[in-house]
């Protein structure tokens, strides 16, 4: 039997404001355990919450960014249940009439065709607090730093068909969230994170099948990764004769499994009422427009401009546009340099992000600046080094030896131009391989490679390469 996978997921991304959702307290990171906990999300009697103005309007830019109502009348609910975490026995949070419903984005499917994902709602919440159960020779210890941190919970519709469409959805929820500036989507420090949904049918039946979530990955590769394998566990029980269950899993990536947490909770089971503690929130269209005039230009944009404006490859484009300080370093580049676009792209691309990929590094940290990059192309472009030399000099400057110009002329690495210096060179390797030569002439033509291997060897890979295929193509035809 074939089988339809059918996939929703709910991410939660920690809105980036220096003070909690209901009180002034802090949200710095990593502060010694129970230092930042407050009255208000500690549930002290008579402390009343207070809306942070400033989460309603990174919710409403949200809304906006993936073309969703953002509502002009909200309401914070209490979703009741005990956890340790949870000093108050209920998080704030909304259910009935959230701030956002009814958006889209759009995904690439990867064979070159676009999918568009509905998402249900985004809402405003409180975090919990953190459970630490290592180090403390077999207790529990409760962190209550994060509680009352806001949050914004964004829920798609069940359109995800596999876990490679559910990583490029959350891709790009996370791509738009830092171009907006409202979370610092830090997966490490758990600042964005999901809970996916996930289920299977046969093929060609429109029932959905019993669900289970997935809580709290925290990783591209885990969301994959714990997918894939809940999907193949529920193929193998119904194929077994068995019944998948609703509940809650968690996913170990030691043993790259999920294993039961709890059963599945339904809205009922948390009592849901209106927080008789904050009014509802109001907001008009002079509002609306406000936070609409304050967006910055959001991928989707960005990439289309990128191939209008620079003439580069559409996929080069996006993988540019995914981060924002990533797109700000090729502009600065371009503008810098009187290399071709397509060139500044492969680039960045290529040597730039293989090297922060290989130390670890984010784009704001990179060794080299928009600047030296840009100096280094200009002096492949007017011939000074050569593409295959500039990748030594790029390695020097990554290594902190100076600029490209500086690193050029203590190595000695200017390219040899002079035509007669190349010529001689030239009638040196084709006297010295005979063979290769009438090998050529007969119609070996690849071996043209072959000879200029040997003149770019023989000139410390100095020659001008376009002047070395010329040469040797013209007395190799004699």
């Amino acid at each position: 039997m074939s089988w339809e996978v059918v996939i929703g997921l709910e991410i939660h991304t920690q809105l980036s404001t220096q003070s909690k959702i209901f009180s002034g307290a802090s949200t710095a990171y990593g502060a010694q355990p129970n230092t930042q906990a407050c009255l208000v999300d500690l549930g002290y009697p008579g402390v009343l919450p207070v809306v942070n103005e400033e989460v309603i309007r990174m919710a409403a830019a949200f809304g906006l960014a993936v073309n969703a109502t953002v509502a002009r009348r909200s309401v914070f609910a209490r979703k009741n249940y005990f956890y340790p975490d949870l000093p108050k026995g209920y998080q704030i949070s909304q259910y009935e009439l959230p701030i956002v419903e009814h958006g889209e984005l759009h995904i690439d499917t990867g064979e070159g065709g676009e999918k568009r994902i509905g998402i249900t709602r985004a809402h405003l919440e409180e975090d919990a607090g953190k459970s630490i159960h290592e180090g403390l020779d077999g207790f529990s210890g409760i962190d209550l730093n994060r509680a009352g941190t806001p949050l914004l919970e964004i829920v798609s519709e069940p359109d995800l068909r596999s876990a490679k469409e559910a990583v490029a959805y959350m891709r790009k929820i996370h791509s738009i969230v830092r171009y907006l500036g409202i979370s610092d989507g830090n997966m490490q420090e758990g600042s964005f994170r999901c809970d996916a949904n996930v289920s299977v049918r046969p093929q060609g039946t429109d029932a959905l099948g019993t669900r289970t979530e997935i809580k709290n990955l925290n990783s591209f590769r885990f969301v994959e990764k714990a997918i894939n394998y809940e999907v193949e566990r529920q193929i193998d029980v119904i194929e077994d004769g068995g019944e998948v269950l609703q509940e809650t899993r968690l996913y170990d990536s030691d043993r790259d499994e999920t294993r039961s947490m709890r059963s599945k909770e339904e809205a009922n089971d948390y009592r849901y009422f209106p927080d008789p503690d904050l009014l509802p929130v109001l907001i008009d269209e002079a509002y609306i427009e406000r936070v609409r005039a304050s967006l910055p230009e959001l991928p989707d944009a960005k990439a289309a401009r990128f191939v209008a404006e620079y003439g580069i490859k559409a996929d080069d484009a996006g993988i540019l546009t995914a981060s924002r300080p990533l797109a700000d370093y090729f502009e600065r580049t371009a503008a810098a340099t009187s290399a071709a676009q397509q060139v500044v792209a492969n680039w960045i691309i290529g040597e730039l992000s293989g090297a922060l990929n290989r130390d670890g590094l984010e784009i704001g940290d990179s060794r080299v600046t928009a600047a030296g990059l840009a100096e280094l192309l200009d002096r492949v472009a007017d011939g000074t080094i050569s593409g295959k030399i500039a990748k030594d000099v790029f390695d020097a400057m990554w290594s902190g030896e100076g600029g490209a110009d500086q690193i050029i002329e203590q190595r000695g690495l200017k390219q040899i131009t002079d035509s007669s210096a190349i010529e001689a060179v030239v009638d040196e390797v084709i006297a010295a391989h005979p063979g290769q030569v009438a090998e050529y002439r007969a119609g070996k033509t690849k071996l043209i490679g072959f000879f200029v291997g040997q003149v770019m060897k023989a000139t410390g890979g100095k020659a001008n390469p376009a002047a070395v295929n010329e040469l040797l193509r013209g007395k190799l035809s004699d």
